[in-house]
């Protein structure tokens, strides 16, 4: 059968035997590594997408959030999903998110944030980006104190830590892990501190005067939830941690919840 060549030739070969032997068995090498690859067991794991129905039940976690920008309380109720159940890729995604309140001065933009988040949620990948979006939210007319001296920005800030919370308890974040000097060195300052105070208190303590004072700076202290841990009520917000835990030592601010220090 003639060939008809339309192009060039810019080098020619003559193929040889050997050659055809081991094309051959390339070929074959190439047969059978598709065949066993597609004999190895592969683990079915489904992740988040937004093509994943909703099921009939859902386990959720509501948390409540009383903000005095508000007059009443918000309950923030967070739904997820268990993927793979019963596996070794077992785990569960946030599925959706309400908000319900008394109040309704905030309804629309509520409605508007929660459809968002739970698209968002619904949509898989790393959702964690929303914590420090919402986080970063600050209110024009100034934020608030939370119970334990911890600043929040604005109303939407403090939302942000309640998915921040959720995520956590969940598994998709993690908290970053003080390391050993670190933590001693936090010790320190808070042993340093309480004796400073202590060596004051005596001295106030010589007159009545004194002692009453002593004792009502020691009824002011604040207690932080969760950890069981006393800050002075003299004390000021660390910008590191939003945590009213700041204090002057020696010169220098120096926070008494994180360890953060700054010498001025």
């Amino acid at each position: 059968m003639a060939v008809r060549i339309e192009k060039k030739i810019k080098g020619y070969a003559v193929v040889t035997p050997e050659d055809k032997a081991k094309e051959a068995a390339i070929k074959a090498d190439s047969i059978s590594r598709a065949q066993a690859e597609a004999e190895l067991p592969s683990a079915d794991v489904i992740q988040m997408h937004e093509r994943i129905e909703r099921p009939e039940v859902l386990i959720g976690s509501t948390y409540k959030i009383k903000s005095p920008l508000v007059e009443h309380a918000m309950y923030v109720t967070i739904n997820d999903i268990v993927l793979n159940a019963g596996t070794d890729h077992e785990h569960r995604r946030p599925f959706e998110v309400f908000i319900n309140s008394k109040s309704m001065d905030h309804f629309q933009w509520i409605v508007a944030l929660t459809r968002i988040m739970s698209a968002v949620f619904r949509k898989g990948g790393d959702v964690t980006f929303l914590v420090e979006e919402m986080k970063a939210v600050f209110d024009p007319k100034g934020g608030y104190f939370k119970a334990g001296g911890v600043y929040m920005p604005s109303l939407v800030a403090e939302l942000g830590m309640i998915i921040e919370d959720h995520l956590k308890s969940i598994g998709m974040m993690h908290d970053p892990e003080m390391s050993e000097h670190q933590r001693a060195l936090i010790a320190e300052k808070r042993r340093a501190y309480e004796q400073r105070s202590k060596k004051n208190s005596d001295v106030a303590a010589a007159g009545e005067m004194g002692g009453a004072m002593t004792a009502a700076a020691q009824d002011e202290d604040i207690e932080v939830t969760g950890e069981g841990v006393s800050f002075p009520p003299t004390a000021t917000m660390c910008h590191k941690c939003s945590t009213k835990a700041l204090v002057l030592m020696d010169g220098c601010a120096t926070c008494l919840n994180c360890g953060y220090s700054k010498c001025g």
